[in-house]
């Protein structure tokens, strides 16, 4: 179970503490047990800070506070902290990562409801990048596009893995369908066919707004025929 250590203290000398955790994080490379650290300074009282530090489980974090790099660091922490810091120990029951979730869900829809439902999770502004189309394009022609590959095609993707990172979420996919209408000039086949891809989404506040779409179209025109071996 994923566990977290918040760690609240007061100081006046955050540019020396600051300095102090990049030392500890040289000192005790490949050796940390912490998955995910982060530090936030209280708007109302510039003196005071939580680190919240993520483990995979407690007996990580343990491992990781026994290492002697540990000890010594924070032993000099205490040192530049106005007062006794304090620890909040937290096994973790509930963890949503909203914007993974999100992209998820776009993913899995994507072929079965309609295209207004489809692109209600994306910002008027957004902004989408395809390597097959030499421009970047807005809501209104990425709604074209995936329109078209709808009349040409059954389809479905399964969301194979992902990663967030900020207002980033990227999902490796798999694409299979039925070639049901024109593509590209190629009139209905009726084959299955499939690919895979990669895709990076951007987003602000829930929304998507920007979309980087990598697939295999090449491997995709092979099995229309279009393409020899």
């Amino acid at each position: 179970m994923t566990f977290v250590q918040l760690i609240d203290c007061r100081t006046s000398r955050f540019d020396e503490m600051n300095r102090l955790m990049d030392t500890w994080v040289e000192q005790t490379k490949g050796k940390r047990t912490a998955t995910h650290a982060m530090v936030g300074k209280d708007r109302s009282d510039a003196s005071h800070f939580v680190e919240i530090v993520e483990f995979p489980s407690y007996e990580e974090a343990m491992r990781n506070s026994g290492l002697p790099e540990t000890e010594k660091i924070f032993d000099d922490m205490v040192a530049l902290c106005d007062g006794m810091p304090t620890f909040t120990d937290l096994e973790v029951v509930r963890d949503e990562q909203l914007n993974r979730a999100t992209a998820r869900e776009w993913f899995e829809r994507a072929g079965t409801i309609g295209i207004d439902h489809t692109f209600d999770r994306m910002t008027d502004d957004y902004v989408d990048h395809d390597p097959s189309s030499p421009q970047d394009k807005g809501l209104r022609a990425a709604r074209e596009e995936f329109a078209g590959w709808r009349r040409a095609f059954d389809f479905s993707f399964r969301v194979d893995d992902q990663i967030a990172e900020g207002d980033r979420v990227c999902t490796r996919w798999t694409w299979t369908a039925r070639h049901k209408g024109d593509f590209l000039g190629m009139p209905a086949t009726g084959q299955d066919v499939g690919m895979t891809g990669t895709t990076w989404q951007r987003f602000r506040d829930g929304m998507i707004c920007e979309g980087w779409w990598q697939y295999d179209r090449v491997g995709l025109m092979r099995q229309l025929g279009v393409l020899g071996e």
